[in-house]
């Protein structure tokens, strides 16, 4: 039969498989955790980037509007001052 000594040495790297397999599987989820992140982030840049162009068309407007504006009530940079 086994020896005390070879019972232990098995039983230690049986514990070492173990620990292997969970580090594994540990990996395996943050890779997928990671993976779905990075589609995340991804989705959010797309929707900020939108925004910001919808919002510079929205001040592209007002400036234009500001100038109709100024153009029509005869207010023009000097008068400011």
């Amino acid at each position: 039969m086994f020896s005390r000594n070879m019972l232990e040495r098995i039983k230690g790297v049986k514990e070492v498989l173990m620990e292997t397999r969970n580090l594994g599987k540990k990996i395996k989820t943050l890779d997928t955790e990671r993976a779905n992140l990075m589609v995340e982030i991804e989705k959010l840049k797309k929707m900020a980037e939108s925004k910001i162009s919808a919002l510079e068309n929205e001040v592209s407007i007002m400036r234009e509007e500001v100038k109709s504006l100024r153009e029509l009530l005869g207010y023009s940079k000097e008068t400011r001052k």
